[in-house]
């Protein structure tokens, strides 16, 4: 069991944590024609702004109440209403996601009660979905802000199902964690659809954010699950969340449609993708597919043949937890050791780590840790890091923009396990020392000269 540590450092060095405005924006991208705005000042949006393209490489919708240091005192009601009426003039979105920041939640602007007072002086808005989410950036993370948004989106947007109602037999929802990429749940949904079973995904950024080219320009998201489609996730026959950070939202999805759910804390590994297929066939009523046997089988060679070199492995991972959790269980199943566990936020998967000990905290702290190991892995910001302790570095998890396909890396299923397990397995075998005629000299003794001073007579 883990010891989860909290430092008392003055001051953040190196951040590893983004902060939940942000994760929430991005949730609120999964979703089909929808406008995010932060309650806030313009430079929290830019820089939220910033970061997303650098690491999707894409145009990102993502707009701001523009909070003046007068307008944060008196009270925000007017901006966010200018902003709404704006938006929905000239962005014709279906639904705007409004996500709060550290400044308006620490005046304690009421954004539900300006909801309520913009929907009586505006009726022409009726038809414009308005969803507010808590997230401000002084406590909690990235994947605390996603996880808050879904579960908002589940408890305002699901239209109640009765116990007794007629489900579709052959329909499952997802609710992916913050840590999913748009090409893990392009992966995860084609195991479903191998089963004959049709996916609607919560968020669904491989809609919207998978770098696809639309055929006309929209100046809301471009793709993702639609309001319709939410609205009608209580007729599915189960629930499939991914990540501990998804057991909210999908309890909330239970308590008002009564769908069941399975939780996968990971799918990066051999027997959490096990258990995930033998649920494929229980709701499908289908054998499992050659081409998944034949991916299974991959797997286990990959496995076979990689453990030769993670054994003895050191690795030092600073991400979030439910990515943390995933890349350390895999790795140790390897046969590696994490040497350094460094992570953001509170989870109750920190204390079951397979490491002594879990610090939230940040890169510097990860650094200071990771001396003497053989891989670094995290976001782009651990190179710097990775370069001074001159040991070899894995980019994942966001943001990472000095790298092209980001929103198409993926860890999960046999396939994304099996790519993950040989390109990691590259990396230590292209660092390894080569061995050369001084690495086989005997030790020089009293009365003898060695092999190498025997070599150079």
């Amino acid at each position: 069991m883990a010891t989860v540590i909290t430092p008392k450092k003055a001051c953040t060095v190196n951040p590893l944590k983004m902060s939940q405005p942000i994760g929430s924006a991005l949730a609120f991208m999964g979703i089909k024609n929808c406008m995010p705005l932060f309650h806030g000042s313009q430079g929290c949006t830019s820089f939220g702004l910033v970061l997303f393209v650098r690491h999707f490489k894409e145009a990102i919708p993502l707009q701001t109440t523009a909070m003046s240091e007068v307008a944060t005192v008196l009270g925000g009601l007017e901006n966010v209403e200018q902003a709404v009426v704006t938006i929905a003039n000239r962005q014709k979105p279906s639904i705007i996601g409004i996500s709060s920041t550290g400044v308006t939640e620490t005046k304690g602007d009421d954004v539900d009660a300006y909801i309520k007072l913009i929907r009586e002086k505006h009726p022409e808005l009726d038809h414009i979905t308005l969803v507010y989410v808590s997230t401000p950036d002084f406590k909690d993370a990235f994947q605390d802000g996603w996880a808050k948004t879904v579960t908002k989106l589940v408890e305002q947007l699901v239209e109640p199902v009765p116990a007794e109602a007629e489900r579709l037999p052959n329909r499952v929802n997802l609710l992916p964690g913050a840590h999913v990429t748009p090409g893990d749940i392009d992966e995860i949904r084609d195991v479903l659809e191998a089963f004959g079973l049709e996916v609607l995904a919560l968020p669904d950024l491989s809609g919207s954010l998978d770098g696809h080219i639309p055929d006309d320009f929209t100046p809301t998201t471009l793709g993702g699950i639609s309001l319709e489609e939410i609205a009608d996730l209580g007729r599915s026959v189960h629930t499939i969340a991914l990540g501990e950070q998804m057991r909210d939202a999908a309890r909330a999805l239970e308590a008002k449609t009564h769908v069941p759910f399975t939780l996968f804390d990971r799918l990066t590994g051999l027997e959490p993708n096990d258990a995930l297929i033998r649920l494929c066939a229980q709701l499908s009523g289908r054998p499992v597919p050659l081409k998944i046997r034949r991916q299974r089988g991959q797997l286990v060679d990959a496995m076979l043949d990689a453990h030769f070199h993670f054994g003895g492995k050191k690795i030092a991972i600073g991400a979030e937890p439910d990515l943390l959790w995933s890349l350390s269980q895999w790795a140790t199943e390897l046969g590696a050791e994490i040497k350094a566990a460094v992570t953001t936020t509170a989870s109750p998967l920190l204390e079951r780590l397979p490491t002594d000990e879990v610090l939230i905290g940040d890169l510097e702290d990860l650094e200071a840790r990771a001396a003497g190991c053989d891989l670094l892995m995290t976001h782009s910001h651990g190179r710097q890091a990775a370069a001074r302790l001159n040991i070899p570095f894995y980019r994942i998890g966001i943001p990472m923009f000095d790298r092209l396909g980001a929103a198409h890396q993926t860890i999960v299923g046999y396939r994304g396990t099996r790519n993950l397990t040989f390109e990691i397995a590259n990396m230590f075998i292209a660092n390894a020392h080569e061995p050369h005629p001084d690495t086989w000299a005997l030790p020089k003794e009293e009365g003898h000269a060695g092999t190498a001073a025997v070599a150079a007579h």
